[in-house]
């Protein structure tokens, strides 16, 4: 599983910050083995950026990947459920006790050296 960075000193440990909308109920949700919070109508990519500084890890590389297009187009957002299920974070919806990983299951390069 990714290792969600940890904020330098002085940062924000989430990538977003809620300012309206905070009446909605809560759902709790698990990112990478972690619980987490996200509100009742949340896209996986908003709960995962209110709770981290990424979205996920790049699969051709070790780059962070924050989203891109934020509409479901890009295909920038893709994170899975721990039985492997693909989900676009920019369109899914979170659900009460969803399960979610931001590596690729399974995901290795071939060492071809």
């Amino acid at each position: 599983m990714m290792n969600i960075s940890r904020p330098k000193p002085g940062l924000s440990s989430s990538r977003f910050a809620r300012l309206a909308e905070t009446e909605r109920p809560a759902v709790c949700i698990v990112i990478d083995g972690r619980p987490a919070e996200a509100l009742a109508g949340d896209t996986l990519m908003v709960a995962i950026l209110n709770n981290a500084r990424e979205l996920r890890e790049s699969e051709f590389g070790d780059a962070r990947r924050a989203g891109f297009c934020l509409m479901g187009a890009c295909q920038d957002c893709w994170v899975w459920t721990v039985d492997g299920a693909r989900l676009r974070a920019c369109t899914t919806v979170v659900e009460e006790g969803m399960q979610i990983v931001t590596t690729q299951p399974g995901a290795a390069w071939a060492n071809l050296v």
